[in-house]
């Protein structure tokens, strides 16, 4: 065991010794002013902060004026690191072993260690094990005797298959049809079974320029499963896909792992929960340290994560449980002012007709908005948010809107903080910024964050703004179970806050369930035609979708969270038959 009981990281990208006060955490170190060297700096090199000296009195990361300093004091200790990034930089604590045949999904927060997982598995990183010098033969040596011995041996005398779907599908970009793009990976003559079983036959011979980002996802998920392999990697799966087509994802997957190992991540808890065998929980402190937990089954693994303590491993990781699900709806005073109201919606948008049922939002109300793809809820609140003009008629009411659409980007030299202009930061820190982690974030170029940064600023940016109903189009994307419930949180206290009202799309069905009052349900036959219908009650809304997708949900006895019922199952019949798709 390592008797080191504190981390110190710095973020070197944020770090500015020269406009932070020449070195500052230096001078503030209570330590280094009793003579000793514990924060250290070369000439103009970045500073170094000496863990066995530190004491842990967090006074260097609470002065750093560009948050760039995580100092963790921990309540218990940790073995020697498989990989570290360098003095001061992350750090991974343990590692899991692919599952033979079976489907073994990971559960953690963004920024713990999950993608490194991957690449050490695959050989895409050997791991040092905290030490500069590294090598495949030292690997081997130190997994002598131990269950990841034969695996690495395997992968390093390429005697192991992989195939990859990396998280960042947007960064592959592949030239020709998505027909010649799969003949090329097609090693068991399997393309015209895979495009059927992933629901893409119809987009074969469309140049892939033209993909959506769902289309792409599948075609990209295609693309590693026709490969031959020992072991497939499937990075997030689920982002860009509708509830039906991550279900049709998930059955794939698993017929993969009939015939090999299959290690997924995946924050959608309700799509991990159907598609997993076993999973690997991952605690720690994002883009500090993470730390693996011994292999469990699916369901006490998600209930487990979700608890924040781990009876096996004797330890609590989070101060707070993970509760999407105990929750008791607001009840909502019969005589609500209503806030938009909206008539009978014709659109046209090519071969696309999309109508809308007319009515009401009420003040205070959180609309959850729910349903395929291709099937018009996007130009529905483009046409609420005015950006869009119905065909049939005009909606002239006077509201304020705050708008966050589905895609998001920036391109521009401003830091986070700038791009709030106008807002006090002061009044919305409690509210906003706190919980979604993004004081750290305001000194950092808006153009440099990751997608899951991104996602959290622009939530941020919309409710910060004054407005009378708030627009969020796929707020969850990119973001991990925690920040999920952190966003869910932020956009229900600002509507009681304010006493304002939301629409909401997205397709976790967790963390819609959480957080709507009312569901409106859009159905129809994608890319030719939509109706959307509603606001409903949320279980008559649910129902209501859950039946149009052939779907059921029970609740599980200890978390109460949702889980999808396997088809044709008992339960599954059981709920059908008695109208309960949504139990």
């Amino acid at each position: 065991m390592n008797a080191k009981k504190r981390i110190a990281v710095i973020d070197y990208d944020s770090c500015n010794p020269n406009k932070c006060g020449n070195y500052l955490c230096q001078k503030m170190c209570p330590v280094n002013r009793t003579g000793k060297e514990c924060i250290t700096h070369s000439d103009i090199q970045k500073p170094i902060i000496a863990e066995e000296l530190c004491i842990g009195c967090e006074i260097c990361q609470n002065k750093c004026p560009y948050n760039a300093i995580k100092i963790i004091n921990l309540s218990f200790e940790l073995d020697k690191p498989i990989h570290s990034f360098g003095k001061n930089q992350f750090r991974l604590h343990g590692l899991p072993i692919p599952k033979e045949k079976a489907v073994l999904g990971f559960v953690g927060r963004n920024g713990i260690g999950k993608t490194t997982i991957i690449k050490i598995l695959s050989g895409n990183i050997i791991p040092n094990f905290d030490e500069k010098e590294t090598s495949k033969q030292k690997v081997i040596e130190y997994y002598k005797g131990k269950e990841a011995f034969d695996f690495f041996k395997k992968v390093y005398d390429n005697g192991i298959k992989l195939a990859i779907k990396p998280q960042n599908i947007e960064l592959i970009k592949p030239k020709g049809t998505v027909r010649e793009i799969l003949t090329k990976v097609d090693e068991n003559n399997n393309l015209e079974k895979t495009a059927k079983e992933l629901n893409i036959e119809g987009i074969l011979d469309r140049d892939s320029s033209q993909l959506s980002g769902g289309e792409f996802q599948k075609v990209a998920i295609a693309a590693t499963g026709l490969k031959n392999a020992d072991l497939y990697f499937f990075d997030e799966p689920s982002s860009f896909l509708d509830i039906k087509e991550r279900l049709r994802v998930a059955e794939y997957i698993q017929k993969l792992s009939e015939n090999a190992s299959v290690i997924v991540i995946e924050h959608d808890l309700v799509l991990l929960d159907y598609l997993s065998d076993y999973v690997n929980l991952m605690y720690g402190k994002p883009r500090v340290y993470g730390f693996v937990s011994q292999v469990k089954t699916t369901r006490e693994g998600i209930n487990t994560y979700l608890e924040g303590y781990s009876k096996d491993e004797n330890y609590r990781f989070r101060d707070y449980k993970i509760d999407f699900f105990g929750k008791e709806k607001n009840e909502k005073k019969e005589g609500q002012a209503q806030i938009i109201t909206w008539p009978l919606i014709e659109k046209k948008l090519g071969e696309f007709n999309f109508t809308a049922e007319k009515n009401t939002v009420k003040r205070n109300e959180i609309i959850g908005i729910v349903g395929p793809n291709g099937i018009g809820k996007t130009t529905f609140m483009k046409m609420i948010a005015g950006e869009i003009k119905p065909d049939n008629t005009e909606l002239t009411q006077q509201v304020k809107i705050s708008y966050k659409p589905q895609y998001i980007s920036y391109t521009g030299e401003k830091t986070v903080q700038e791009l709030f202009e106008g807002i006090n930061l002061s009044e919305i820190k409690q509210t906003i910024l706190k919980p979604l982690e993004l004081e750290e974030l305001l000194e950092k170029k808006a153009k440099n964050l990751s997608g899951g940064e991104l996602q959290r600023v622009s939530i941020a940016l919309c409710l910060s703004k004054k407005a009378d109903l708030y627009l969020l189009d796929e707020p969850s994307a990119y973001l991990d179970v925690e920040q999920r419930l952190a966003v869910g949180k932020a956009i229900k206290g600002h509507m009681e806050l304010t006493e304002c009202s939301a629409l909401v799309i997205d397709h976790d069905l967790t963390f819609i369930d959480f957080l709507s009052d009312k569901i409106m349900v859009f159905s129809g036959e994608p890319t030719k035609k939509g109706n959307a219908q509603g606001p409903y009650p949320v279980n008559e809304g649910m129902n209501k979708l859950l039946e149009y997708l052939n779907i059921t949900i029970r609740r599980d006895k200890d978390s109460k969270r949702p889980r999808i019922n396997k088809l044709d199952s008992v339960l599954d019949k059981e709920q059908k038959q008695s109208k309960k798709y949504y139990a």
